[in-house]
């Protein structure tokens, strides 16, 4: 009976070896593996627009001075300095411009380009077109990019706070980003990824898991941390 015993007690206390209390971990995004070179060649179609008052003369996202009548562009994810052609598919005009801002933030809009270029576009009057962009040069150090969701801007930091918060219980990672150009304003970025396929993908998953099909846009960001 002593022998049984002493079985029955091994059996159990083996048994509850099974039974560990675990702790629930949101896991981070991770970077997809394939990073994105952009090169001459590349092309995106979408919607164009034009910039000119009240950023002219303020701080551009690379740290130029924008000045609303050079040749310039705001793009959101392609490197700066980077050279594109903007073709205008229903005036087939076209014009050359080096990307030194980010933007635009509107769904459907690919590319914003200064008051120059939308008076060589004929642009100014409608204010959008529809167009295809061509990289035609890249700059000689531009690095494969990483890339975040921008989910929301704000100018009050709290809101912006809770936010970020929100987002990084749901997706892993999130963050505040004030830039230079508009230190008024808090940007909330979700995720790192080394591909904008990659940041598409989790772009569409927050807007599919909003009730409200909140905006999500995909920027190229300077680093993951």
């Amino acid at each position: 009976m002593r022998t049984l015993i002493v079985l029955v007690a091994a059996v159990v206390a083996l048994a509850g070896c099974g039974h560990k209390t675990r702790t629930r971990v949101t896991p981070r995004p991770r970077p997809s593996r394939q990073p994105v070179v952009v090169q001459p060649g590349d092309t995106e179609d979408g919607i164009a627009s034009w910039y000119g008052h009240p950023y002219h003369g303020r701080a551009a996202a690379d740290g130029e001075i924008y000045d609303m009548e050079k040749m310039t562009a705001a793009h959101r994810t392609l490197p700066f300095h980077t050279w594109v052609r903007v073709h205008d598919l229903d005036n087939d005009r076209t014009v050359e411009v080096r990307i030194t801002d980010r933007g635009p933030f509107v769904a459907g809009r690919i590319i914003d380009v200064s008051h120059a270029a939308a008076r060589e576009l004929e642009l100014i009057g409608p204010g959008v077109a529809r167009v295809r962009i061509e990289v035609i040069g890249t700059p000689p150090d531009a690095a494969p990019g990483l890339f975040a969701v921008q989910v929301g801007a704000f100018r009050d930091r709290a809101n912006a706070e809770r936010l970020r918060s929100e987002m990084e219980v749901r997706y892993g990672s999130a963050r505040l980003l004030q830039r230079a150009e508009n230190p008024a304003v808090w940007r909330v970025l979700v995720g790192v990824e080394t591909s904008p396929d990659g940041a598409n993908q989790l772009a569409e998953r927050i807007r599919q898991d909003s009730v409200e099909k909140m905006s999500a846009f995909v920027v190229r960001i300077d680093s993951a941390t």
